[in-house]
């Protein structure tokens, strides 16, 4: 195992520079320069541009300025945000527990419900649990983050009354931990939604396929109890198309949800990449994507190591069991 690890580990490794050197570009064609952020009134005049341009190293040829960035971004140094001179890595670090507690809380929710809900539709496609899985999943998969944002305020904010609109405390709240649930509600929720249809589509139909084998049949036929049968053989089975699904959202709880974030106000990591595209804060849109990107390739090799602990006839490595 830990052989297989150190080979997906290695292995990711050219991929993470490769999209480094592919963000690093990308920021570097975008139209307006560093200086003109960075200098304000003060590189108006040519000299004043150049000088800026030298003391941030931008007069260096393209890959020598790469180099020297990865060189930083290795050593944890994600550069400073040229809006508000703040290291970049305090502000992600400012971010990260707002979206792991906002996502984190939504996807949990939608697992806690999906799962059972997509058994039960397997269990009996033709009850009342079937036609509410179809249903949710219609919603899940038809109406869009930022429409489903609006409706919850509109229904639970500017109607009922009962939730707040937009924030993560109240004004003089003091932070306490009941004001922050009362926040997190409607906006949990809505990721919760948004994650619900895969999940619950994904665990239906998994759990559908198992429970038409031989072996399900051979087992009631034993005079096993019809929850043993579901949830001890069939679901079992059926873990690992579900435990993938779960994995693929784990980019998310990382990243957060912009378009939750930035309609609900939520101090997340998705705001700041937004906030940082609107203001063309190059260093802070470079530091993040880098971060999420990372996050998305430790999900891969994490998904992989599920894979064989969930089902040990993938194996380890070369094929065999």
């Amino acid at each position: 195992m830990a052989n297989y690890i150190v080979k997906r580990v290695l292995g990711a490794i050219p991929v993470f520079f490769g999209i480094t050197l592919l963000v690093f570009i990308l920021i570097n064609m975008a139209p307006a320069t560093i200086t003109d952020l960075a200098g304000g009134e003060d590189a108006s005049s040519a000299a004043a541009q150049a000088a800026l341009e030298a003391n941030l190293g931008l007069d260096k040829p393209l890959p020598v300025r790469y180099l020297l960035w990865l060189g930083e971004l290795l050593t944890g140094d994600l550069g400073q945000s040229y809006r508000t001179g703040q290291p970049v890595l305090d502000m992600v670090a400012q971010r990260v527990a707002p979206s792991l507690i906002l996502t984190g809380t939504g996807v949990a929710a939608a697992v806690l419900i999906g799962i059972p809900l997509g058994v039960m539709a397997a269990w009996k496609p033709h009850s009342r649990w079937s036609k509410l899985a179809g249903g949710l999943t219609l919603l899940s998969f038809s109406a869009p983050g930022f429409f489903l944002c609006i409706l919850g305020i509109f229904l639970f904010s500017v109607v009922l009354g009962w939730l707040p609109a937009a924030g993560m405390y109240s004004a003089g709240s003091g932070g306490s931990v009941g004001d922050l649930l009362h926040h997190l509600l409607l906006p949990a929720a809505v990721v919760c939604v948004s994650s619900l249809g895969s999940l619950v589509r994904q665990t239906a139909t998994a759990c559908g396929e198992v429970l038409g084998e031989d072996y399900i049949r051979t087992a009631r036929a034993k005079g096993l109890p019809e929850w043993a049968v579901v949830w001890k053989h069939g679901f079992r089975t059926a873990l690992l198309p579900v435990v993938t699904t779960i994995l693929n959202h784990i980019p998310h709880i990382i990243g957060g949800s912009l378009v939750v974030e930035r309609i609900f106000g939520w101090p997340g990591m998705g705001s700041l990449l937004f906030n940082s595209v609107s203001s063309r804060d190059y260093t802070v849109v470079m530091g993040v994507t880098v971060l999420i990107a990372l996050a998305v390739l430790a999900t891969g090799i994490l998904m992989d190591i599920v894979y064989r602990l969930v089902d040990p006839g993938v194996g380890w490595g070369g094929g065999k069991p």
